[in-house]
């Protein structure tokens, strides 16, 4: 055997037990999740999604005696809360982003369109404390002098404690840290479609923007969908930052109340994690947690098979798969 042979025999090998390694990991976060989490599971059956109340068990659990531990637990506040928040920001991050990564990769000036996304890379690179502290100082009192007056605080003082620490100030945070992610993965899906399609749209006589809708965009699509969901996972999974803008309290936004509902004091499953986390000495407390992150340990396996799904049925009506 040739040396060159050898060589590639040998990459070959390694990059095979790195797979493995990377799967045996992945198995083992999730056997390990799921164990601490089980007792919690277990004692509170279909009730951990159909049920409210993480607060008030939450302190229940603390002060439990510890030959009576409290493990019912009810998550369906925070799943509303962070069904909420990301799927309110994905909207807005999805329109946003998708409008700027046009505009950069389509419209601008060479020289201005590659100062533009050195700086979205370098946004999306700020670590999730920084927008957490701009929206306790800006946003926060911004939302509260802007949309919260007395008589609502006391209006509403029966369903919640109006505060500028709200679903909405959480919608804003969130939405300014996965917009930079959609804009760079959009960018580089939008650049990636062959120059011959947008010279053939051209040649039909077609204008600049009907070449960007008609042809650009859809040969793109594959990409920017990837973008949205990818947005969608770090927004799921994001905790610091909404934990200090989103009021800390597991309610369920209730839609009825129109715009109001945005202003509901929400918590999130991972900023959960983090609010409760100084509890965690208590063991049905801590077995509560991991099953907050069994819960986005599932969300985040589902967006990645529904991320698989979508690109094999592009690819498929693109003509790449049989």
């Amino acid at each position: 055997m040739s040396n060159r042979r050898r060589s590639d025999a040998f990459f070959e090998t390694m990059v095979r037990m790195l797979s493995l390694v990377s799967v045996l990991v992945i198995a083992f976060i999730f056997v390990f999740v799921f164990l601490k989490a089980w007792p919690v599971i277990r004692e509170s059956g279909a009730g951990l999604i159909a049920n409210a109340g993480f607060d008030r068990q939450i302190s229940d659990a603390f002060y439990s005696a510890k030959d009576a531990p409290m493990l019912k637990f009810g998550l369906l506040g925070l799943i509303a809360g962070t069904a909420a928040t990301t799927g309110v920001s994905l909207v807005f991050a999805a329109v946003l982003g998708i409008g700027a990564a046009v505009t950069i990769a389509e419209l601008a000036p060479k020289g201005i369109g590659g100062v533009l996304t050195s700086i979205v890379r370098l946004l999306a690179s700020i670590p999730s404390v920084i927008f957490g502290l701009v929206g306790i100082i800006v946003i926060v009192p911004f939302v509260e002098k802007t949309f919260i007056t007395t008589e609502m605080q006391i209006q509403y003082l029966t369903h919640f404690q109006m505060t500028g620490r709200n679903l909405l100030s959480s919608v804003i945070v969130l939405t300014f840290m996965i917009v930079p992610m959609v804009i760079s993965l959009s960018i580089d899906a939008l650049n990636a479609v062959p120059g011959i399609y947008r010279e053939t749209g051209f040649a039909f006589g077609m204008s600049h923007f009907r070449v960007i809708w008609k042809i650009v965009l859809p040969s793109a699509r594959s990409g920017i969908i990837a973008s949205i969901i990818l947005a969608a996972g770090r927004g799921i999974g994001e905790a610091i930052a909404v934990s200090m803008v989103c009021g800390g309290i597991g309610n369920i936004p209730d839609l009825s109340m129109g715009f109001v509902s945005l202003l509901t004091p929400v918590l999130t499953l991972s900023s959960a994690i983090v609010n409760k986390s100084e509890a965690m000495s208590v063991t049905s407390v801590e077995s509560a947690l991991f099953a907050c992150g069994a819960v986005l340990l599932v969300f985040g396996a589902v967006l990645s098979v529904f991320a698989r799904l979508i690109e094999r049925r592009l690819r498929r009506n693109l003509g790449y798969d049989e």
